[in-house]
């Protein structure tokens, strides 16, 4: 009896918590077959015959009808294996179909592994009953090798593409899919008869011959990654190495089966990539805060860039660090550096620093600029290129140290890694930058304040585009600067009186000038009044910001001078360049050496006491002691009249001359801001 004239029933196994079966209906309205169901936990032995070689009994029949085929519609790997081995020991020449609800690569593996004759996940393109009967049909009694049975049965639940490969890495069989056979410029039916070898380098070759080798030896499946060249550039392949029990061609032979990894190899890349970014921005952040918050108790500028340098290198994450500053003629000088990039730092001091174009650019433009791939950058120099491939520096980072508008330098920072810098780690370091042009500011007013001995610096400005130097030469009156500052909000005020002018064609005049944002008139008399304006750019401002205080400013006839004070040890030269920013015909006329007088906190109060009458000194004695100062007031100025026998108004008029003596002995004379 051959296949194709069997005509026992087809045998269903399904799980025992199936009530119907969907093959089991399909099939009865597609084949002239008896189907049944069979429970997997059943008692498979009974239900089934015998095997058709087995002898008959003495009616010359088989002890049972022999099924046509046994269907597993099943999806648990165990119950599936076990199944097949029962029905292969009784019956060898009965065709197996595993057929489960969802298909799998693991299913798949499990129904080659256990010898089944076809795998036809239903959930599939194709139809499961069409390809589950012509398996029953065409399915021969006795045994024989059939290798292309491996190829079935794994065709449907290919990844990408499938092999039978022999052991010693010849293709026997070979598959891949419609939407993945584009990429190889070998196809895949001209792939059985060539090796390993022929299909990839050595060295991969080599890697997967070892991955065969150890298939076969150990019996079980292996995985293995590897690259393959393909029509869009290379690929990376994961691959599961199932042995094959029979010998195919008289050799072992294994399944292989492949799978395109290479968009999660890439996923896996970029998540580490963003997981490394940001464990070493959590490391920068780190470094600046501790740089920052030793910059807080630095006590000069050498030991605040020292400091910087120092840390930056310590932290592991840099392998260099150095700052320039301006120099007198405008150009840059190293004045500090760290790490063990020494080569390139022994460079950057023999150079000339401006050579170097980053750092040159930084200054300028007042951004940060950054050099992701040194060796690659055609605009460092050839010197430091060389001594960036000797000390493996690979980024850079030219960070300028400003305040507001006054620049003091630029801090550069190497790193052994490409693309060191990203966007985050710019903002930090810009964030550092500012900081220590702060703490430079600070300690320059801090020095300029506690000094016994000043340096007093005259300048005379020939012309100047602000208000006061067009006013004075338009009315051929004098404009002298009473205070100027800057608010909390960066707003720079001044407070300018004008002699020789009324105050309405002042106002008239200020209102329209280009460089006044704001303005108010305090005082007006009839050849005399005072003005505050809110300016948007100020000299006054650029040298506050250089450790300079102003002490007089006065315009006339359209020529100004200017009086400041500042450390012993500031740069005069830098001062001059940061007013000429502003007034461009800027001249140091005067430079004097002057000392402070040193009064005690008794001399200084006596002082102040000396400016206050009787009348006034009660005045604010009353106030004071009264609570007329606290909030919410304790008394009121009808209160403190009343003790003072004396009018509200006349109170009120003794309380804010006192007050003003006060405070014009502490702004105006003792004052060092």
């Amino acid at each position: 009896m051959t296949a194709t004239h069997r005509s026992g029933p087809i045998i269903v196994v399904t799980d025992v918590g199936e009530q119907t079966s969907e093959l089991r209906s399909r099939l009865e309205r597609t084949t002239d077959h008896e189907v049944r169901t069979l429970p997997a936990t059943g008692d498979l032995e009974d239900s089934l015959g015998t095997d058709a070689t087995d002898p008959p009994d003495a009616d010359g029949e088989t002890a049972a009808t022999v099924p046509s085929g046994v269907v597993l519609e099943l999806d648990c790997p165990g119950e599936i294996q076990t199944i097949l081995q029962r029905v292969h020991a009784r019956m060898a020449t009965v065709p197996t179909i595993v057929a489960p609800p969802k298909g799998s690569e693991r299913l798949a593996t499990v129904a080659l592994r256990a010898d089944a004759t076809d795998y036809v996940p239903t959930a599939g393109d194709e139809d499961p009953i069409d390809r589950i009967v012509a398996t029953i049909r065409s399915q021969p009694q006795s045994p024989s090798a059939d290798d292309g049975r491996y190829h079935r049965i794994l065709a449907n639940e290919l990844p990408d593409e499938a092999f039978v490969i022999g052991e010693n890495g010849t293709y026997l069989e070979a598959k891949a899919r419609p939407d993945s056979a584009d990429l190889y410029s070998t196809a895949a039916d001209d792939l059985p008869g060539s090796q390993l070898e022929d299909a990839f380098p050595a060295q991969v070759a080599t890697k997967l011959q070892d991955c065969i080798d150890r298939a076969i030896r150990t019996d079980d499946v292996q995985s293995v990654e590897y690259d393959a060249e393909t029509t869009e550039g290379p690929r990376r392949f994961e691959a599961r190495v199932v042995p094959i029990d029979q010998r195919i061609q008289g050799r072992r032979a294994v399944v292989w089966l492949a799978r395109d990894i290479t968009e999660r190899v890439q996923r896996e890349r970029q998540l580490r990539s963003r997981q490394d970014q940001l464990e070493t921005l959590n490391r920068i952040n780190a470094v600046v805060r501790q740089v920052i918050e030793t910059l807080v108790e630095a006590p000069a500028r050498d030991a605040i860039e020292r400091e910087v340098c120092e840390q930056l290198v310590d932290s592991d994450l840099y392998c260099g660090s150095w700052i320039a500053e301006r120099a007198g003629d405008g150009r840059l000088s190293y004045r500090t550096g760290a790490g063990e990039a020494e080569t390139y730092l022994d460079g950057v001091r023999d150079l000339t620093v401006d050579q170097e174009r980053p750092v040159t650019r930084a200054v300028q433009t007042g951004e940060i600029r950054t050099t992701n791939r040194i060796h690659e950058d055609g605009t460092v120099p050839e010197p430091l290129q060389e001594a960036a491939r000797e000390d493996d520096v690979r980024s850079a980072i030219a960070v300028p140290i400003t305040h507001e508008d006054a620049t003091y330098g630029v801090l550069t920072v190497l790193a052994s890694r490409d693309d060191a810098f990203s966007e985050r780690e710019r903002a930090g370091f810009r964030l550092l930058g500012e900081t220590i042009g702060f703490t430079i500011m600070a300690v320059k007013n801090r020095q300029l304040l506690f000094s016994d001995t000043v340096v007093e610096l005259e300048f005379r400005i020939d012309g100047g585009e602000t208000f006061s130097f067009d006013l004075s030469e338009a009315y051929d009156c004098t404009c002298s600067l009473e205070w100027a500052g800057t608010t909390a909000n960066g707003r720079t005020f001044q407070y300018v009186t004008v002699d020789g002018l009324d105050g309405e064609t002042v106002l008239e005049k200020a209102r329209d000038h280009e460089s006044i944002e704001r303005c108010r008139l305090i005082h007006d008399g009839e050849e005399s009044c005072t003005l505050e304006m809110q300016l948007a750019k100020s000299g006054v401002r650029t040298l506050a910001n250089h450790g300079a205080t102003i002490r007089d400013v006065t315009v006339e006839s359209g020529v100004g001078t200017c009086l400041v004070e500042v450390s012993q040890d500031a740069d005069v030269r830098e001062i001059a360049e940061a007013l000429t920013v502003i007034y461009e015909n800027t001249e140091l006329v005067a430079r004097r050496e002057v000392d402070r007088p040193v009064r005690t906190a008794a001399q200084r109060r006596n002082r102040i006491l000396d400016r206050l009458t009787d009348r006034q000194l009660t005045t604010l004695r009353l106030a004071y002691y009264g609570g007329f100062f606290d909030w919410p007031r304790e008394s009121t100025g009808e209160e403190i009249a009343e003790a003072m026998d004396i009018s509200p108004p006349t109170m009120h008029q003794h309380l804010r001359k006192g007050l003003k003596a006060i405070l014009g002995e502490f702004f105006e004379n003792g004052g060092h801001n």
